[in-house]
């Protein structure tokens, strides 16, 4: 484990020699060299699919496993957006002259050397070694059992291409004791790692967050709300909702509880409880939604629960304040969601709501790094320090101070 570190800290000295254009340039042949090796990466995909379903993996995690043409065709693409991304390195953030003379720059710089720990979906592998290109970071990548053989075959495409341009393949490479006391060595390796990002389980985050001596970005877990207020479109708040929660339910932006104004339950929850059906949703409700609608019974683990699956929690609430209330017990401080067509309770709801993301009647399945114009994210961080929500090229880039004097002595 150390040796291979050792030779990934190595590497980033070449990255600072390699100019903006070239790394465009190789990022753009990445792109098609997936393209090129699309059938062997679904190949690879295909064996991790057949052990998913012998393993009974869940739809839901199924769902973000699998790979086809488009899906390939998606990673490419957003390596290519990655490509177009303006240089985030040598930025000058800022720039003075003191009293004594001294020139002062504020420039943005690498991180270093980037440990991702992220599980089943295969697109992170291309989506974060691009972005961490990008920003002249070294990426050790560390995916999930359920997707090794895909990661595998997409990391070795990534790899040639770095070898076909004379580059060391370390600049991104895959962690090769992938077990959980791999991570942990990982984790606490601080002489050569400068950041883990961990994205997946609640469990995993908090094993990496409360282990690590290593810096963390955390991608906690996506308990993500959308509140209907007395003041909504009906039909604009219908379509959110089912956008929400039935889009894709295994990700972590998709919408867990609904929170509806008692005002308008008994207008509106008929309304949703046909469209849900349509859906197949499995609906849980309070006992205030149970004598409206016919759902299960909603319990407080229910509220708390972030589901990654076709299953929504309901309940009815006094108002924006009694939405926040519950919002400020239960979020996760992802993504949170207002219906409504009042601008004074929408800015209440807005100042007061704590998450990374915070919408006004607009799907919460926005939260993601294509959507926001980042090209793509290497997670989405619900820290409240160095990046937050999408992080994106900028988040792996920090800054140091260029001081250009002239014989100056304090």
């Amino acid at each position: 484990m150390e040796q291979f570190l050792e030779k990934a800290k190595e590497s980033s000295r070449v990255l600072a020699e390699i100019s903006g254009a070239e790394k465009v340039r190789i990022l753009k042949e990445m792109a098609e060299a997936l393209r090129a090796n699309t059938l062997n990466i679904l190949e690879a995909n295909a064996l991790d699919m057949v052990d998913a379903t012998k393993n009974k993996l869940s739809e839901a995690l199924k769902d973000r496993l699998f790979l086809d043409e488009k899906r390939v065709e998606a990673m490419a693409k957003a390596v290519e957006e990655i490509a177009a991304l303006k240089e985030p390195v040598g930025r000058v953030l800022d720039g003075w002259v003191t009293e004594d003379g001294l020139k002062i720059e504020k420039v943005t710089i690498p991180i270093g050397v980037i440990g991702i720990i992220y599980e089943s979906r295969p697109n992170v592998t291309s989506d974060t070694a691009a972005l961490c290109f990008k920003s002249s970071n070294v990426c050790v990548l560390k995916g999930g059992k359920e997707a090794e053989n895909s990661n595998r075959a997409i990391a070795d495409v990534l790899q040639k291409v770095l070898e076909r341009n004379n580059l060391p393949k370390e600049l991104i490479s895959l962690l090769p004791d992938s077990s959980r006391e791999g991570v942990a060595k990982l984790i606490k390796m601080d002489k050569y790692v400068d950041l883990i990002i961990p994205r997946g389980g609640e469990g995993l985050v908090r094993f990496v967050n409360d282990n690590a001596t290593v810096a963390v970005v955390k991608h906690d877990k996506g308990l993500c709300h959308t509140y209907i207020d007395k003041d909504a479109d009906f039909d604009k708040a219908v379509k959110i909702a089912i956008n929400a929660k039935c889009q894709r339910p295994g990700v972590c932006n998709a919408m867990e509880t609904l929170l509806v104004d008692k005002a308008i339950a008994q207008a509106i929850l008929p309304k949703l409880k046909a469209e849900f059906d349509a859906f197949n949703t499995q609906l849980k409700g309070c006992d205030a939604t149970q004598e409206i609608i016919e759902v299960d019974s909603a319990t407080e683990e229910d509220y708390d629960t972030e589901y990654l699956a076709n299953t929504l929690s309901i309940k009815l609430v006094g108002g924006v304040d009694g939405a926040i209330t519950h919002i400020h017990r239960y979020g996760s401080g992802h993504s949170e969601a207002i219906i409504t067509e009042n601008i004074t309770t929408a800015e209440k709801f807005l100042n007061a709501i704590d998450a990374a993301a915070v919408y006004v009647n607009a799907s919460t399945r926005f939260t993601d790094g294509g959507a926001f114009g980042f090209g793509a994210e290497v997670g989405i961080s619900t820290n409240k320090l160095h990046a937050r929500g999408p992080m994106g090229i900028e988040g792996l880039t920090t800054y140091k101070y260029k001081i250009y004097g002239n014989g100056q002595t304090r």
